[in-house]
């Protein structure tokens, strides 16, 4: 057998590009697959996202990967092997994220602590329903770390009484009850904000969002049978208390109004389960709530305790946060107490593909994208420009027909046109809503000091080289 040189995954890591050479492992071995990467089935941004790192993660995402053929070609680019004596760094014992769980390493980080991430833009539109380790995360707080035998849902009823279930019991008491639901946070596309003026927050691009197929009991199940009656007279609130907490002691909160959570319609869930598995750590194990059609601040993950009150949630996150201003409103003048908390969120889309400054083959393009609006309004339509917004042709949508009211879950569409070479094109897509309700083509009328609802035309430029 050939004898072949090691190498550290940190010199592996300096290989990220096809001008430094592109590096990935599989196992202990080292590859160079510069050469391929023209050549890769799913196109060279797929490999480039595995690029000075291990290719598993995302073999792990498209069976083909699995055929011997596969390895068998891998093996004509390897050039190493990884050194025998590298070993993971102890975790830091003083350092409460040191618990938090494992992340794919496709995901882009907009923060470590908390993690906070969301899949590459060229993976996101590539299924329906999003893998669960490429779901976006957002996390607030360090992750806790729960033991299902022992956990509690502490739910507070009528008249002082309480309700406590546990992980068995919320499944065996309750008919399991599913549904596709798309997740937003209210900073995706805040990126595209801070372009006009600095705003407070993460630098999300587009990838804060994502769709899942979720399962558990009804929120409207679990409080009838604590006692609540279908409806309460004036206004009140149905808050949520996670088990994730901060130095203080405070835990993340938030709250829905409670004809919503009552509403047959809504398909508010206590959910156990995300695409057939059960929750992963990062996205509420054991159990969240999931409101289809509303901000994901208000799906709280690590759900330990439900109440109905006349007021909205005391939570920081509720209360403070979340809330969107005129682009007239600054530090110094804002006042949280004169804005509602954002429940349903605005139509949405995004070009997925191809990627801002991308160099594209001339010939037929194919545009790829998703659209979603809140309140389960469906998206009938989405137009896409490829001259800046002078003219539109009309998108391809895909996906089944929800019924009315209860489109939770985005719609991915594409477009395939022409395109000659020596060209410079400035793709835009906006999307269209069931109440018509439709894109503002410019972020500055909508900026606000916290980049939230940041629903613009999307913009995309590329050119057509030969």
């Amino acid at each position: 057998a050939p004898s072949y040189p090691e190498y550290t995954r940190e010199e592996v890591g300096r290989h990220r590009s096809p001008e430094e050479r592109v590096w990935v492992t599989h196992g202990t071995d080292v590859f160079d697959v510069t050469d391929f990467v023209e050549l890769h089935p799913g196109g060279p941004d797929k490999i480039l996202l595995a690029a000075g790192g291990a290719l598993e993660p995302f073999w792990a995402l498209y069976a083909v990967h699995g055929e011997p053929h596969v390895l068998e070609l891998l093996q004509q680019y390897k050039v190493g092997e990884l050194s025998p004596d590298e070993a993971p760094a102890a975790p830091d014992a003083q350092d409460p994220f040191a618990g938090d769980p494992p992340r794919h390493p496709g995901l882009r980080v907009n923060s470590q602590k908390p993690f906070n991430a969301e899949p590459p833009a060229e993976l996101l539109a590539e299924r329906f329903l999003t893998p669960n380790e490429l779901f976006f995360t957002r996390n607030h707080l360090p992750v806790p770390a729960v033991e299902p035998s022992s956990y509690r849902l502490r739910v507070d009823g009528p008249g002082g009484g309480t309700l406590s279930l546990s992980l068995a019991e919320l499944r065996s008491r309750f008919p399991k009850h599913e549904v596709t639901a798309t997740l937003q946070a209210a900073g995706n596309r805040r990126s595209e904000m801070s372009r006009v003026r600095p705003v407070k927050g993460l630098p999300w691009d587009i990838g804060a969002i994502s769709t899942a197929r979720w399962g558990g009991a009804r929120l409207r199940d679990v409080l009838l049978h604590a006692g609540f009656p279908e409806e309460l007279q004036g206004e009140w609130h149905v808050c949520f208390e996670g088990l994730d907490a901060d130095p203080g002691g405070a835990p993340y909160g938030a709250s829905i109004p409670y004809g919503r959570a009552l509403s047959p319609a809504a398909d508010v869930l206590l959910a156990y389960e995300m695409n057939g598995t059960e929750l992963p750590r990062d996205h509420g194990f054991p159990v969240r709530v999931v409101v289809p059609g509303v901000v994901g601040a208000r799906s709280v993950k690590w759900l330990r305790r439900v109440a109905v009150s006349p007021d909205e949630s005391p939570s920081h996150w509720q209360q403070n946060d979340y809330k969107g201003f005129s682009p007239c409103v600054d530090w110094d003048t804002v006042d949280y107490r004169t804005a509602p908390a954002i429940q349903e969120l605005p139509v949405q889309s995004a070009v997925t593909q191809p990627r801002p400054g991308a160099a594209v083959p001339p010939g037929e393009l194919t545009v790829k994208g998703y659209a979603w609006s809140g309140g389960g309004r469906e998206v009938v339509r989405v137009d896409v420009s490829l001259d800046g917004g002078r003219t539109w042709k009309v998108a391809r949508l895909m996906g089944d027909k929800a019924p009315p009211g209860r489109a939770w879950a985005w719609a991915l569409w594409e477009l395939t046109v022409p395109v000659e070479a020596g060209t410079e094109l400035e793709i835009v897509c906006k999307a269209v809503d069931s109440s018509y309700n439709v894109q503002p083509d410019s972020v500055a009328p909508i900026w606000n000091l916290r980049g939230v609802l940041s629903t613009a035309w999307h913009r995309v430029r590329v050119s057509v080289q030969d």
